[in-house]
């Protein structure tokens, strides 16, 4: 391999942009473990394996914006530190992000019922193989400072390293690559099937208007899921053209388009995640502002009574628009 590249200088406005995905991708991440915490009636397992990978978006995104805040000009222990997370992290997510693209085409293609050994399954690889090759790679001193060119600030493999291009495939870019075959071949696998049972129902439209209503097999929750896989690919297809730019030695890897766009596609997925399954999820979505309306509404009669303790109010001051706890038990089939 040639001699590596000089350093990517990294300008202010590159890192207060990464910087603010990191956060937004956090804040993200958090919602969606908070409301998994806060109701019961939400725990689907879909949505539970959307809760792992949640964690693993939340740790990369801490780690990362630790990274883009030191922008790490050599390796040190703390660039060691959090190099380490960021690996296990982010192969973490890969793993997860297949997972529950398999756990998909399981339920919904072939139909068979998932019980707790596929989760246990999917805890041991998503979990053990990031451990296992992150353990590794910091025993064996190939995490450290990588000149920014295969990353935006933080550190990932040592630039100093002889192997380095293999740590590089193992510690991320090869479950990377493999997860940009898989997870469109199950998404168009699932994308048939679905098409083929609407098509396969429509025929039988006519008889089924004057039965009860007709419940689908897949949820939208389940549905909406596939769209994980889409937004992944999007968001890290510009860390791969990095990596593959610096395998070149080509300077064009220091564009700044190429390092915001990395910089965001690596942070940005616990965000992602959160517009998706919260902010465009209509029952997560009317439960979460209700819970919002209605801690306002507590505060506010809470203060009234503390003012105006003397008046005699009425009993009560619903407002009919915001539906009771009982209204409130949302369908994951909403949308």
């Amino acid at each position: 391999m040639p001699g590596p590249l000089p350093p990517t200088e990294l300008y202010a406005s590159e890192r207060v942009v990464v910087l603010v995905s990191c956060v937004l991708s956090f804040l993200g991440s958090s919602l969606l473990v908070c409301t998994h915490a806060l109701w019961p009636e939400l725990r689907t397992r879909p949505r539970q394996l959307l809760l792992y990978l949640s964690l693993a978006d939340l740790l990369s995104a801490l780690s990362y914006f630790y990274g883009v805040l030191q922008d790490f000009d050599r390796t040190s222990w703390d660039c060691v530190l959090q190099g380490a997370l960021s690996t296990f992290s982010n192969t973490s997510s890969f793993f997860w992000t297949m997972a529950i693209a398999l756990y998909l085409y399981i339920t919904i293609v072939r139909g068979s019922p998932t019980g707790t050994g596929l989760l246990c399954c999917f805890h041991v690889v998503s979990w053990g193989i990031p451990l296992g090759i992150t353990v590794a790679a910091v025993a064996l001193k190939k995490i450290g400072y990588d000149a920014s060119n295969v990353s935006v600030g933080w550190c990932w493999v040592n630039l100093d390293a002889e192997d380095r291009v293999l740590w590089m495939l193992l510690t991320g870019k090869v479950w990377e690559i493999l997860a940009y075959v898989t997870l469109p071949v199950l998404y168009i696998l699932i994308k048939k099937h679905i098409n083929r049972a609407h098509a396969a129902l429509s025929e039988y439209r006519p008889i089924l208007s004057r039965a009860p209503a007709f419940q689908p097999r897949t949820s939208v929750a389940d549905k909406k899921l596939i769209l994980i896989p889409v937004i992944f690919i999007i968001l890290r297809i510009w860390s791969t053209v990095r990596f593959f730019l610096t395998l070149c030695n080509s300077p064009a890897v220091q564009n700044s388009v190429l390092v915001v766009l990395h910089g965001i596609g690596n942070t940005f997925q616990g965000g992602a995640n959160c517009i998706m399954f919260v902010l465009c999820t209509r029952a997560v979505r009317t439960r979460l502002f209700s819970s919002i309306c209605c801690c306002h509404y507590d505060e506010l009669d809470w203060s009234l009574q503390r003012s105006n303790s003397y008046w005699q109010h009425p009993e009560t001051h619903k407002n009919k628009d915001v539906p009771g706890p009982e209204q409130m038990k949302p369908q994951l089939s909403s949308t």
